[in-house]
C-alpha cells in the first residue's frame, strides 16, 4: 500500500495517500519507439522520462547557478552543487528573476543557452509532436527554499498563451535530484481531457482572484473539484516530464534544506512563431 506523504502546495496542507495519489507511469522504456511515446503521451497528457539528460551536465547548470548567490545563502561545508540553504536569505538582492537577480543574468548566459538547446530535448518534442520542432525563447528558471512558502498553482500552459499557432508540448527539467519534499511537479491525472470550460468557471477557491491564469492553490481542492488523482514521483538529475499544454499541474512546497531549482521549456511545431513578448528572455516581471 502506498504510504501518506504529508505535503503541502502554497502553504496549503496535501496528503497523499492511495485514494488521491498514485505514482506517475515511466515512460522510459518507448524511447526510441516515437509511434508508442506519442501514444503514451496522447492517451496520459505526460511522459515520465528517466536519465535523458546527462547527470553530470545537469549538476554542473546546478552548481553554475548556485555559485551566483553570497556564500551565507549556501550551508556552511556544502558547495554550491548541491545547493544547501542555510537559513539565511540572501540580503541585498533583486526580487527573483528580475534584472539585478542571478536568476535572471543566469538565463541569459551561454551555459544555461547550451543546456536548453540539448538536441536530446529537441529529439524528444518532435517525438510527441509528430514532426520538427523549435525551443520557445521565453524559458522559464524556477528556485524555491523552504523559506519561500509558495511554488506554482494549479493551472494548465495554454493559460499563459504564447501567441504560437502551432502545437505545443512543455518539458519540465528538474536541475539536480528533486524528491516529492523538495517541491517537484505533480500533475492531475486525465486532466488533458478535461472540457476548458470547466477550468474557466470553477475558481470559487484562489488565493489569486485578480488572475484567472491559474485554477487554485489547493490541491486538494482542485482535486476534488475537477475529479482525478495527484500523480508524482521523485526525480534524480538527468530525469524530466513532457506534458501537454492542456494537462493540469502544480508544484508542491519545499521542505527540506536541499534547494528546488528546475526549468520549464516549451517547444512548438517549426515555423509556428511567437508573440513578441514570448521571444524575449524570460523575467519574473514581464507579465507572462
Amino acid at each position: 500500500m502506498q504510504p501518506v506523504a504529508h505535503c503541502s502546495s502554497n502553504g496549503v496542507a496535501l496528503e497523499l495517500d492511495a485514494s488521491n495519489s498514485a505514482p506517475m507511469t515511466d515512460s522510459t522504456p518507448l524511447l526510441g519507439e516515437p509511434d508508442r511515446l506519442r501514444e503514451r503521451y496522447e492517451q496520459d497528457g505526460y511522459l515520465l522520462l528517466r536519465a535523458v539528460l546527462d547527470p553530470a551536465r545537469v549538476w554542473a547548470v546546478r552548481e553554475a547557478y548556485f555559485s551566483l548567490f553570497p556564500r551565507e545563502y549556501l550551508k556552511p561545508g556544502t558547495g554550491p552543487a548541491a545547493g544547501v540553504y542555510s537559513g539565511q536569505p540572501p540580503v541585498g538582492l533583486a526580487p527573483y528573476g528580475t534584472a539585478g537577480h542571478p536568476a535572471h543574468d543566469f538565463v541569459r548566459g551561454e551555459q544555461y543557452r547550451a543546456f536548453t538547446a540539448d538536441p536530446r530535448l529537441a529529439g524528444l518534442a518532435a517525438a510527441v509532436l509528430g514532426g520538427p520542432v523549435e525551443l520557445v525563447p521565453r524559458k522559464v528558471l524556477r528556485h524555491y527554499d523552504a523559506a519561500a512558502k509558495s511554488a506554482a498553482r494549479a493551472h494548465v500552459d495554454r493559460a499563459y498563451p504564447s501567441g504560437a499557432d502551432g502545437a505545443q508540448v512543455t518539458a519540465w527539467v528538474p536541475l539536480g535530484d528533486c524528491p516529492l519534499e523538495t517541491g517537484g511537479v505533480v500533475y492531475l491525472e486525465g486532466s488533458h481531457r478535461l472540457d476548458p470550460g470547466l477550468l474557466e468557471g470553477a475558481r470559487a477557491l484562489t488565493d489569486r482572484p485578480h488572475d484567472a491564469r491559474p485554477f487554485s492553490h489547493d490541491l486538494s481542492w482542485t482535486a476534488e473539484t475537477l475529479g482525478g488523482r495527484w500523480l508524482w514521483t521523485d526525480f534524480r538529475a538527468g530525469d524530466l516530464v513532457m506534458h501537454s499544454p492542456h494537462m493540469v499541474h502544480a508544484t508542491l512546497d519545499t521542505t527540506t534544506e536541499t534547494m528546488r531549482l528546475s526549468t520549464d521549456l516549451r517547444f512548438q511545431t517549426a515555423g509556428a512563431g511567437v508573440s513578441s513578448a514570448w521571444q524575449k528572455p524570460w523575467s519574473a516581471d514581464d507579465g507572462q
